[in-house]
């Protein structure tokens, strides 16, 4: 099983990891955000061409993922496909691979912006929201919400180092709500200062950049008026820059 970072939130273990998802061990679910499939598709309809790898990418990256957890039910929050007929443009070979990877756990399609509409043909039952026990799933995070895991954002922060920051996709967390990172190969990401997640997340909390191996956290400060005070040229509020990897690094002996 990879690297996790573990949280609490509404009083379960959730633990992080640094492939992009959640993993709710008690329940034995995933949560995973924005896969994005066939995004290559919709931008070749427009005269936008681009590899049209990005579902097979995706979905043997979301079979890793399935068979390191072995997860009982799988929650994706939304913007699953990048459009409402993004299901209708599998392959099919993608669609059955998406078969074979979810046979046998009960699937859920939270219902995004993008994909406003339970895909056609697919296993899996759909929601505008996703409730078990004290957490709540959605696509887009709700201010004032607790114990909710959300996407939407893709959001990615810039960790500070002796070498200048490194720019990375993220977990955002503040106690009460967490925000996935997108896990679609063809996605980008919005910078957690940005107001649409600043305020959101008025007074910071901790931002858990993805690594190849593992998670790399530090407490980000307040997050509101950030990237103001970025553009008028002062250094953002934050607390001291402490990095913490998940897992911790092992102390070698001499």
């Amino acid at each position: 099983m990879s690297p996790a970072a573990p949280i609490h939130m509404g009083g379960e273990r959730i633990m992080l990891d640094p492939a992009g998802f959640a993993a709710w061990p008690a329940q034995r679910l995933l949560a995973v955000a924005d896969l994005h499939l066939e995004k290559g598709s919709a931008f070749a309809a427009r005269g936008q061409l681009l590899p049209p790898y990005d579902t097979r990418e995706t979905l043997e990256a979301l079979g890793l993922a399935l068979r390191r957890w072995k997860p009982a039910r799988l929650v994706l929050l939304g913007d699953s496909f990048h459009d409402a007929r993004g299901a209708s443009r599998l392959s099919p070979g993608d669609a059955a691979l998406l078969a074979r990877l979810v046979q046998g756990i009960e699937l859920v399609w939270v219902l995004g912006n993008h994909d406003p509409v339970a895909p056609e043909g697919l296993p899996g039952v759909a929601a505008a929201e996703w409730r078990l026990g004290p957490l709540v799933f959605r696509h887009i995070a709700q201010p004032g919400a607790v114990a909710e895991l959300s996407g939407h954002f893709h959001p990615r922060a810039t960790m500070p180092t002796r070498c200048g920051g490194v720019t990375r996709p993220c977990f955002l967390f503040d106690g009460r709500k967490l925000l996935l990172p997108a896990f679609g190969a063809y996605t980008g990401g919005l910078d957690i200062t940005d107001p649409a997640i600043a305020g959101l997340f008025p007074r910071g909390g901790r931002a858990f950049l993805l690594g190849k191996e593992r998670l790399f956290s530090f407490p980000t400060g307040p997050l509101r008026g950030a990237a103001t005070r970025a553009a008028a040229g002062a250094e953002p509020v934050r607390a001291a820059p402490v990095l913490t990897q998940f897992p911790p690094p092992v102390a070698k002996g001499r």
